[in-house]
């Protein structure tokens, strides 16, 4: 499964959509088989009938090598593809969300611009937001103009720093990368409009993270007698709170549903998963794997977090108690995703992966930006940037360990570029797997912390873990011929 599109010196241009597509969402159904029971199909996600009680699976053989995403199967003489595809409204990014000046079009090349300069566009972006506020008359908005009038501070001097630092790499490298994304076609000046799009809900309850908490209410289990691992098989079903116990693991080479506090969602083939609170991780330790990589999105805190009383955050104390050191593997890669702030970026290098015995090898970052190329946001805004950081480093251990653990792996670069279109839904972030293939060995187990999507090949633990799952977001097509 390759989510990449180019690869430049400067980084990657990956295609999110096309990734969460080639992850093995065909329906296996007993009747593509001879012999097998035809059973109905459905056409609409919401409609589907391939569940089978609380928790359940589609059927599936085990025989033979994987259907893969273009992949017909066999049904009686016919040739019927059944497959489920992300709908691709949700990555319709077709216009800026601020747009940028006429000179700060990422086309019209990287303007030299100092930090005292970066400061006044700054400033003359708070005056306009403000100007466009007062339209409105807002009691805040006015204390908040008062307040500020020019003066920023640390953290907002720290940020602003380390943006003119690397604002010109990430320029040029993202300007290289979408010319050749225009090139081949994959990004494109003029978007249709999606019909559908009005009828997309950007927000599916799913209550996972409730049922998290509920959970901690549950009696404990007898850990002697308790398996640590729940195999999804075909017409099973199991009580919520023994799935909250375990590690639910799909090893068979096809999708199957699971039904949770009556939602729906799609498991993808050879994908493991754990869904519990962060206090509930022992289930993920007994589970006796240890992982070459591991990827981890907290929930950093933020102004706009604690206003919200929707995503709940951890402290810094609480993301140093992830035993990262009992689930890594000697010379495993450590990914973290890290919001803009310096304050985290800082806490991460010379606190949490001295913790953790990780040495930082790199800060690489995530560029958001529209199917026409231009960044979601203006680089040089305050307040949001068209980008994130990951910091990628490594577990140091033995060191004679450690030099045969990456014997034959490429150094990680100290610093790359990842281009996309991203996701209109919250925090789902582009998959990782194709960009770090070529700095790991083939085959090495994968484990993400605080994942709120499955992929083939990884172990995925968090409180929303399905939350991206859910069939909602999902379109079933049908094809016959």
């Amino acid at each position: 499964m390759m989510s990449v599109v180019h690869r430049l010196a400067a980084g990657w241009l990956v295609d999110h959509l096309s990734f969460i597509n080639q992850c093995g969402y065909e329906i296996c159904d007993s009747f593509a088989h001879p012999g097998g029971v035809t059973r109905n199909t459905c056409v609409t996600a919401t409609e589907d009938c391939h569940s089978i009680s609380t928790f359940a699976a589609t059927p599936s053989s085990s025989d033979g090598p994987p259907n893969g995403p273009g992949d017909a199967v066999e049904t009686e003489g016919k040739r019927a593809k059944m497959r489920y595809v992300f709908r691709e409204e949700f990555f319709d990014i077709s216009k800026p969300h601020i747009a940028a000046a006429p000179e700060e079009l990422l086309c019209q090349g990287c303007p030299e611009v100092s930090l005292t300069e970066i400061k006044a566009n700054s400033n003359r972006e708070e005056h306009q937001e403000g100007a466009k506020s007062d339209i409105g008359g807002s009691l805040a908005t006015a204390r908040k103009k008062r307040k500020r009038k020019g003066v920023f501070n640390q953290g907002e001097l720290d940020a602003l720093e380390y943006h003119s630092k690397v604002r010109k790499l990430i320029w040029e490298g993202t300007l290289h990368l979408v010319q050749e994304g225009l090139k081949s076609g994959f990004l494109h000046h003029t978007t249709a409009k999606l019909s559908c799009k009005n009828n997309v809900p950007q927000r599916i309850v799913c209550g996972l993270a409730e049922l998290c908490e509920m959970a901690k209410q549950f009696p404990a289990v007898n850990e002697s007698d308790h398996q640590a691992v729940y195999l999804l098989e075909e017409e099973t079903s199991r009580a919520e709170q023994d799935l909250l116990s375990c590690v639910v693991e799909n090893s068979s080479n096809c999708m199957r549903t699971i039904v949770l506090m009556g939602q729906k969602y799609l498991v993808p083939p050879k994908s493991s998963f754990l869904l519990s609170d962060i206090s509930c991780l022992q289930p993920l330790l007994n589970y006796k794997k240890k992982y070459d990589v591991i990827v981890i999105d907290p929930p950093w805190e933020n102004k706009s977090v604690k206003r919200s009383n929707r995503y709940s955050y951890l402290s810094s104390w609480q993301i140093k108690q992830i035993p990262v050191p009992a689930l890594a593997a000697p010379n495993c890669l450590v990914v973290m995703w890290v919001t803009n702030r310096q304050k985290h970026l800082r806490f991460v290098k010379d606190e949490l992966y001295p913790h953790w015995s990780v040495k930082t090898l790199a800060e690489w970052h995530w560029v958001k930006i529209t199917t026409a190329g231009e960044f979601v946001l203006p680089l040089d805004s305050l307040h949001k940037k068209p980008y994130e950081v990951l910091v990628l480093g490594r577990v140091q251990g033995d060191e004679k360990e450690d030099l045969s653990k990456s014997e034959g792996v490429l150094p990680i670069p100290e610093h790359q570029l990842i281009v996309s279109i991203p996701c209109s839904l919250h925090s789902h972030k582009p998959p990782l797997a194709a960009v770090l293939a070529e700095f790991v060995k083939p085959d090495v187990e994968c484990l993400e912390l605080f994942a709120r999507n499955l992929q083939p090949g990884w172990t995925s633990w968090g409180n929303e873990v399905l939350k991206f799952q859910h069939i909602d977001y999902f379109t079933l097509l049908q094809n016959e011929n």
